[in-house]
């Protein structure tokens, strides 16, 4: 298994992104992996830092502000890892988590590795059975949560065969307090399993994504793509749930930046969280196309909640051209996105030093082997239609497989390539241009017709808030281009409205590529992590015509 620069070795002697001011093609060719063959993500992410210095800064829902050093929060950590052994958890166990994003629960996540056990950390957002599968798929050792989730969690593990062997654990400064502050990190190779992520999934019940200890090595995007500089202030606005919202909180803490978190008493707030950002001068975003999209709601942004923003990067779904030049206009930073999956990512990213294609996700990170390959996993030409697919094992976030699941990982990650499922285009520069799923192509009149290209051109418009595009059965073309929309504030959904719509998009993006019908719907259907489930769409047409 190929390896990354864990510990920097060599770094003088090869361009950094950060410091060196390199090109694309510089970092491309002069790039390399090193793995140690013994690595803790612990040791490397917390034990490293010095006592003193200012490791976060936590805002709970009353406004209340909290600074932790790394000396409180490796205690923290130390604290945790000692309650997990007295609790029997042993190395490779799985550790679940439903809990806020706090200071301890951080520590915890960090205790877990210190520990040799494997963290699962499930949503807020999950119901009873969305916490149900995974605990009992993981066949987790210890579930931990709060007070307020107690009895949804209890629940839920109460539904679980064999639930005798399960402890669940809530976990309060009390429960802290009574264990040691000291802990041995564990020495444990950069093999071992540290990581457990669910994918979504659009069908079938969610997998389990099981990573190595290596796999936060490969995340390099915080060098090439933020480059973040050591005490910066960074914020990350993904749920502590997702590889989006871990990875940023961890791989960001290795080159040792201030995590900024903002723990909201309800849903996502747009001038809530740029209030946040504003009040405490954060200069270095990861955020999503969704969030970005609630922002742009807010009247002049920029000139009541000014950031001093130096980089902002987003990744979980298609950035629209639309949310990049809004972000400019009112904060002067080109946000740059970055694409990938929870099995490995980022595959693709825009770069501070490399011209932006606005819509485009930029260009294959160094050090990682990506290609648009055909059904037959033979390259396409420059220009044309086809998957996005990454070469088996060629990055430390390279999974170890599908948790219990052989036959999967086999299907998946057992040959040359894994596949995207996502399709693309690169065109004669390099540059990846999303198309959407691979199955979500439209066939109309005989042009093939990428469904996120016309949602990008719908959103454009400006009584449209939201947009899914989806086939249509049509006795004459075969399949028309159908958009559900949903309206935006101040505009009352009417016929002659989706006419002017389906007009605008025809005008200003393509003759044959636009909504021949639109249909105005109150909200669109959507996977936890925002992503718009289009096959439910899909489905609903084909019901509707065979009705």
């Amino acid at each position: 298994m190929v390896g990354a620069r864990a510990i920097w070795e060599g770094r003088d002697e090869m361009p950094s992104a950060a410091t060196d001011n390199p090109t694309y093609e510089q970092l491309v060719a002069t790039h390399e992996w090193h793995v140690p063959e013994r690595y803790n993500i612990a040791a490397d992410v917390c034990d490293k830092h010095p006592d003193g210095k200012l490791a976060m800064v936590h805002e709970s829902p009353d406004g209340t502000v909290r600074e932790v050093t790394w000396g409180e929060l490796r205690g923290l950590a130390n604290r945790f890892a000692n309650v997990l052994v007295e609790h029997g958890v042993e190395r490779g166990d799985r550790v679940a988590f439903l809990l806020p994003p706090t200071p301890e629960t951080a520590a915890a996540f960090i205790g877990v590795w210190k520990a040799g056990a494997v963290l699962l950390s499930m949503s807020v957002l999950y119901g009873e059975e969305g916490i149900r599968h995974r605990v009992r798929d993981s066949d987790a050792r210890i579930v931990v949560t709060d007070a307020a989730h107690h009895d949804q969690i209890a629940a839920a593990i109460a539904g679980i065969e064999g639930a005798d062997h399960r402890e669940l654990l809530v976990l309060t400064p009390e429960v802290l307090a009574a264990a040691s502050p000291d802990f041995e990190t564990l020495d444990t190779s950069s093999e071992d399993p540290a990581q457990l992520y669910y994918t979504s999934g659009t069908t079938g019940l969610a997998k389990g994504i099981l990573h190595a200890h290596r796999y936060l090595l490969g995340h390099e995007e915080f060098e090439y793509c933020h480059q973040v500089v050591d005490g910066e202030k960074f914020r990350s606005m993904g749920e502590w749930a997702w590889a989006a919202g871990i990875i940023p909180l961890m791989g960001a803490w290795r080159y040792g930046v201030v995590q900024h978190v903002h723990q909201r008493a309800g849903g996502f707030d747009p001038e809530g969280e740029l209030a946040f950002l504003s009040r405490h001068g954060v200069t270095n975003v990861f955020t999503t196309p969704t969030a970005m999209r609630s922002m742009m709601a807010v009247e002049n942004a920029g000139e009541r909640y000014p950031i001093p923003l130096r980089r902002t990067c987003s990744a979980g779904e298609p950035l629209n051209p639309e949310a990049i030049r809004w972000f400019r206009e009112q904060y002067g930073v080109t946000v740059l996105d970055f694409y990938g999956l929870s099995e490995s990512y980022p595959l693709c990213a825009n770069f501070p030093f490399m011209e932006v294609r606005e819509g485009s996700m930029g260009k294959p990170m160094p050090g990682w082997e990506v290609a648009i390959l055909d059904e037959d996993e033979q390259p396409v030409p420059a220009g044309e239609r086809g998957e996005i697919c990454l070469r088996a094992g060629t990055n430390p976030t390279w999974p170890l497989g599908y948790w219990n699941n052989p036959e999967a990982s086999e299907e998946t990650f057992g040959g040359p390539w894994f596949h995207s499922k996502d399709a693309a285009r690169m065109d004669a520069d390099g540059y990846v241009w999303f198309e959407g799923r691979a199955d979500d192509v439209i066939l109309s009149a005989g042009y093939r017709i990428g469904p996120f290209e016309v949602e990008s051109a719908c959103l454009e418009h400006p009584a449209v808030a939201e947009a899914a595009v989806v086939a249509k059965p049509d006795q004459r073309r075969g399949w028309i281009v159908k958009a559900f929309v949903v309206a935006a504030d101040g505009h009352e959904p009417s016929d002659a409205l989706g006419k002017q719509i389906s007009q605008f998009v025809r005008d200003s993006h393509s003759a044959y590529a636009y909504p021949r019908e639109i249909e105005f719907v109150a909200e669109l259907p959507k996977t936890l992590t925002g992503k718009i489930r289009r096959i439910e769409l899909r489905k609903l047409e084909e019901e509707r015509a065979e009705g």
